[in-house]
């Protein structure tokens, strides 16, 4: 843009004399084609670099500091490897690398039973099949005498033991499919669990008639069988190696790891939220017992060339150059609670270019403890960096990453810079959900209701517990629907007395008791409603829960209380969802387990359970 005053026939004369006071000019940056050929608008060529680098040194981007770039640099690092697991309360076991740490801590015993009431057909039937696979390539003849003895049974629609598959459509057809057709695989495995090598099959009866010649093939293919079914689905082989904590609703373990000081504990607490990593795990003090396992020690001192940290949106610290970025730092806009992303600007905005990559390979299962770092500039200086926050006055200012809580104090009184590299994956598929609970708070009733929201029906796939409830409901109104032993008195009463009314039988009450020993503190006990159906004289059946989280000691061979501490069921409330996992570990071979996660409920809810009250009695039609 230029003024249009009109210029001096001599414009030498004019400035000089200072005939024209100002000329006003504007130039853009980008170029202006004025021909046809874009060539040259394109380059951008820069007219007046001064003024760039007056621009530079305006913004202090030319004042230099006395220090230099690293060239060279040799780090020191002490590693020993994890030598032990604990899950839970139960005894200290040897730590197994050789397999995801996930599917070690989260995995559940499967229900194969539920009181008298047989479960999990699908894998009963797998089991079956691969049974009978076994025996074709081993050329026995004894497939149709197996599916005689360890035959899937059907259930009998007018017994009310039966209420669980014959009260569900699905679960009734599936069954009634493959009853007298299929083998139960899971009962012969039960067997050969309970009868070690070498079997005495004659225990079995006609028609499965082993002879003698026989029975050492017999022997080896259930050892195969036993084998395959433990590499199919892992699940703990004890109840002491189950780490799931039932009253506090998630899973508990422990790691170790010998140190030349003694032995480092590393103990998850709280972990449920099927995520497990570094950060699940808090630090406890070094123990005194003495380090064992030296083979497991090392030290590591690896020479490297630093190289400068890189990432996506990563801003140039230069001026007047071009970035070909994906992430637009303008476009954040913290709050003032947003902390994390402060410190990610400012990472990424004023500290990009002092950062570099120290890379240094170290397996799974490794803990690392960084000693420290010798670096040499471009001045040919060599200094020692060792850890950040290890001075006493460092430690009450000190932050960190990747680093775990200290529970208590180390002996030294410095704090833990170890760097824990759990054997865990970075990708697992988790199957639909067999088993869901919400624990919820009712305040009116003054109670916790565990609601079975989904259920394991006993062909092996979930169920909405609502809908399993209401059909249970159903079936025992059917098996009473004839009259009923003792007559009802007939009467014009306008009112009824009820003792109480009822709640969906998939809600399992759960009451308030003392701790045992102490007359103030309280903890949830699991309870049971009656089963109320119309018309019904005589003893009422008590409603038990029908999933696995639930039935906690209902299934043990003496039934024991199933608690559950109160602050595990906060306002907000509790979900609990139980599924099969899957994973491909560093071997290529797939891992596949049941297991729990913990995560917010939906608040509080009220059932409308009342006791003792007057209710009309509605007019007959």
């Amino acid at each position: 843009m230029v003024d249009t005053v009109k210029p001096p026939a001599n414009m030498a004369v004019a400035l000089a004399t200072r005939l024209l006071p100002s000329i006003t000019r504007w130039e853009r940056v980008e170029g202006i084609p004025r021909a046809h050929d874009l060539a040259r608008a394109l380059r951008a060529e820069v007219r007046d670099p001064l003024w760039m680098l007056a621009r530079q040194w305006q913004l202090g981007e030319f004042i230099g500091e006395d220090a230099g770039s690293p060239v060279f640099a040799k780090l020191h690092i002490k590693t020993t490897q994890l030598t032990t697991y604990t899950p839970r309360d139960g005894l200290e076991q040897p730590f197994d690398d050789g397999m995801p740490l996930e599917s070690r801590v989260e995995h559940r015993p499967i229900a194969f039973m539920a009181g008298t009431q047989r479960l999990a057909l699908d894998l009963r039937l797998l089991m079956g099949r691969q049974w009978q696979k076994l025996l074709t390539r081993a050329a026995l003849p004894f497939g149709p005498a197996f599916q005689s003895v360890f035959g899937v049974q059907a259930s009998n629609p007018s017994a009310s033991s039966a209420a669980a598959v014959c009260a569900h459509p699905e679960a009734w057809q599936q069954e009634a499919a493959v009853a007298g057709r299929a083998m139960d695989g899971y009962l012969w495995y039960q067997w050969l669990i309970a009868n070690p090598v070498p079997r005495n099959y004659s225990t079995l009866g006609a028609p499965l008639v082993i002879g003698a010649g026989d029975a050492a093939k017999i022997d080896m293919l259930g050892d195969r069988f036993i084998t395959w079914f433990h590499q199919l689905i892992d699940q703990p082989s004890a109840p002491e190696q189950n780490a799931w904590d039932p009253a506090r609703l998630e899973y508990r373990f422990q790691c170790s790891a010998p140190m030349a000081e003694g032995r480092k504990q590393f103990a998850a607490e709280q972990y449920g939220f099927g995520d497990l990593d570094w950060f699940a795990l808090d630090l406890a003090a070094v123990t005194a017992v003495p380090a064992q396992r030296p083979e497991v020690q090392s030290d590591i001192v690896q020479t490297f060339i630093p190289t400068s940290v890189e990432f996506a949106g990563m801003a140039n610290p230069r001026w007047w150059s071009f970035e070909d970025r994906r992430v637009n730092f303008g476009a954040i806009k913290p709050d003032t609670t947003d902390i994390a992303k402060l410190l990610m600007l400012e990472f990424g905005l004023v500290y990009s270019n002092d950062w570099c990559i120290v890379p240094v390979p170290i397996i799974a299962g490794t803990v690392a403890d960084v000693t420290g770092l010798a670096v040499t500039n471009v001045f040919g200086e060599r200094l020692w960096i060792a850890p950040a926050g290890q001075t006493p006055e460092q430690v009450w200012q000190r932050w960190s990453m990747f680093t775990q809580h200290q529970i208590a104090p180390d002996r030294s009184g410095k704090p833990s810079t170890s760097l824990l590299m759990l054997p865990t994956v970075p990708k697992i598929q988790k199957g639909e959900p067999l088993e869901r609970v919400i624990f919820v708070r009712d305040e009116m009733a003054n109670m916790v209701w565990g609601i079975e929201d989904t259920i394991p029906l006993p062909h092996g796939v979930g169920r909405s517990g609502h809908g399993a409830a209401a059909e249970t409901l159903h079936f025992f109104e059917r098996l009473l629907a004839g009259p009923p032993s003792a007559p009802l008195l007939v009467n014009d009463a306008k009112i009824r007395y009820e003792v109480m009314n009822t709640v969906p039988e998939n809600w399992i009450p759960f009451i308030p008791v003392h701790v045992a020993g102490d007359s103030r503190k309280i903890q949830l006990q699991r309870a049971s409603l009656p089963r109320t159906i119309q018309n019904q004289i005589g003893p009422r059946e008590k409603i038990k829960p029908r999933t696995a989280l639930l039935r906690e000691g209902l299934d043990h061979a003496v039934p024991t209380a199933y608690f559950v501490h109160e602050e595990e069921v906060p306002r907000t409330g509790v979900k609990i969802t139980q599924a099969f996992r899957r994973t491909r570990w560093t071997d290529g071979r797939v891992v596949v387990w049941l297991g729990a996660d913990k995560h917010i409920g939906r608040g509080e809810c009220s059932s409308g359970l009342q006791f003792d009250r007057l209710v009309p009695v509605p007019k007959k039609t």
